[in-house]
């Protein structure tokens, strides 16, 4: 998240409406987030407590054996209007592909 709370400005001069972050967390873990990480009228963050966005788009992965129950893989995505323009989705234990450079080369 702090890429895309650093690059808001050039992502909204590209036409980016809203940047959103989305994790299988409470409201309250979200909040808290937020307030570290200085996100606050930049980055929305939302939570998906039971995973039940994560499970519909088929990104959630079971770490329940590890102790952490179901999670969310590592992603970005970009929508136009309701429709997924694109989706990065990173490989495990990776940070390569959903950080906000690379998501302002496919604007």
């Amino acid at each position: 998240m702090p890429s895309y709370v650093a690059n808001i400005d050039k992502l909204k001069s590209k036409g980016v409406d809203e940047v959103w972050c989305v994790s299988v967390n409470d409201a309250f873990v979200m909040g808290a987030w937020a307030k570290d990480q200085k996100s606050t009228g930049k980055v929305r963050m939302m939570a998906d407590g039971s995973a039940a966005l994560t499970k519909a788009m088929g990104l959630e992965m079971d770490l329940t054996a590890r102790g952490m129950g179901v999670r969310s893989q590592r992603y970005s995505m970009l929508l136009d209007n309701g429709v997924v323009k694109s989706l990065n989705v990173e490989a495990p234990g990776k940070f390569e592909v959903s950080d906000a450079d690379s998501m302002l080369k496919q604007l």
